[in-house]
């Protein structure tokens, strides 16, 4: 059975753990589809991880709709998510309503995220009316990483506590479906909740959240480089993929590969007629 917003709303009624993945091309959506996983973001972490970005800024629409497409025909039974990216709807709530339209009509995803709290909830309230599920982001929006001045913990004060309450509140009353809440302290992540009837996906906010989402090449290991505190490595692909490579690069060059069982046959009398 897909998993919908209305999964969603059940699991948080009843308590149940939603987990959700990232996710940004067809053959990785396939692998998502047959695991228990319950939802896919393909976040604009894509600029990072499959663009070579520094941060999430350069990517475009254009980019969102290409990669959450691909994912879309992938993962036809879990509840997929796409990303807005930066200044598709900060200008206006019709430049808001157009692309959340964009990327529903070409990428045929089931959602749109949103980062920010009460500055954006006009643009929620107005892509939520046209029938459209959204899902909240707040604490560290990547987005805003110049604002921040880097990839910083938020909420550690009591006004920046009080703020992301208030923030998560708002948003459930501009109709979300879920809310993200990443890189927040854990007591501030319960409090927010225990205060909202949606559910809150936490990356960095602890296990008191309703779900977890984590990057898919961060939770398999697939960058050594990077291993922020919050993420925890399910595989060690990078040595898996590094020893397929080089394995891969001997063999051809010492002529075991390709071997018979990987050749294909033709007649020798066609051969013969050849020459």
């Amino acid at each position: 059975m897909k998993t919908t917003v209305a999964t969603f709303a059940k699991m948080k009624s009843e308590g149940s753990k939603i987990t959700m993945i990232t996710c940004y091309d067809y053959t990785m959506a396939k692998l998502v589809n047959a695991s228990e996983i319950n939802s896919v973001l393909v976040g604009d972490s894509l600029g990072n991880v499959m663009l070579g970005y520094p941060d999430t800024l350069s990517v475009t629409m254009e980019d969102m709709i290409t990669y959450s497409s691909a994912v879309a025909r992938g993962c036809p039974d879990k509840l997929v998510i796409c990303d807005m990216p930066f200044m598709s709807y900060q200008v206006s709530v019709e430049q808001a309503l157009t692309n959340a339209g964009r990327i529903m009509k070409e990428a045929r995803v089931q959602a749109v995220k949103l980062e920010g709290g009460r500055r954006v909830v006009p643009q929620i309230k107005a892509i939520v009316e046209a029938g459209i599920p959204v899902c909240g982001h707040i604490g560290l929006t990547p987005q805003s990483v110049n604002a921040f001045g880097g990839h910083k913990v938020q909420g550690k004060t009591e006004q920046a506590a009080k703020d992301l309450i208030e923030d998560a509140l708002a948003l459930e009353e501009a109709g979300v479906f879920a809310i993200v809440l990443e890189c927040i302290p854990e007591k501030l992540a319960k409090i927010i909740t225990s205060k909202v009837n949606v559910p809150t996906i936490g990356i960095g906010a602890g296990a008191d959240c309703d779900g977890q989402v984590l990057v898919y090449q961060d939770m398999l290991g697939m960058n050594k480089d990077f291993c922020p505190k919050f993420v925890k490595h399910y595989a060690s692909l990078s040595d898996t993929i590094s020893n397929a490579f080089n394995q891969y690069d001997a063999e051809v060059k010492s002529g075991t590969f390709p071997s018979q069982e990987h050749t294909f046959k033709i007649d020798d009398e066609v051969i013969k007629k050849l020459y």
